[in-house]
């Protein structure tokens, strides 16, 4: 029963990482490309990582740790990562997919600019 769960796990979390792949090729411009790879590689390293903790606890009758942390560790890192990724390349005016209509993050970008220009003049305006 172990080796079935087990099984289901690695399987999802292999589909997720073969999805993940497939949108890294397939999609159009970087903002997508880092949203399927940020999104579906996460849960697939996760869902892998569980299977093997699962199955340690069965078989070896104890809980390893060091896995359980790399569950956190990808589910923390991995999407902060994206963002990052994603941030740099519209700070850096990377175009969009012509077919994108909407820039959310234009508007948190032009507050962002805005101060910078205030402080470099020595004023002191807060926005929020």
């Amino acid at each position: 029963m172990t080796e079935i769960i087990t099984s289901i796990f690695i399987i999802i979390g292999t589909f997720f990482i073969f999805v993940s792949s497939i949108g890294l090729v397939r999609l159009r411009d970087v903002y997508s490309r880092t949203h399927a790879g940020g999104k579906s590689s996460t849960l697939g390293v996760m869902s892998i990582m569980t299977g093997a903790v699962i199955f340690f606890i069965v078989t070896e009758e104890a809980f390893n740790f060091k896995l359980f942390l790399t569950i956190i560790f990808v589910f923390m890192t991995a999407p902060l990562a994206a963002l990052a990724v994603t941030r740099s390349a519209y700070r850096t005016n990377v175009k969009m997919n012509d077919a994108a209509h909407m820039d959310e993050l234009g508007d948190a970008m032009d507050v962002e600019r805005e101060k910078e220009r205030l402080k470099k003049l020595g004023k002191n305006y807060d926005y929020d």
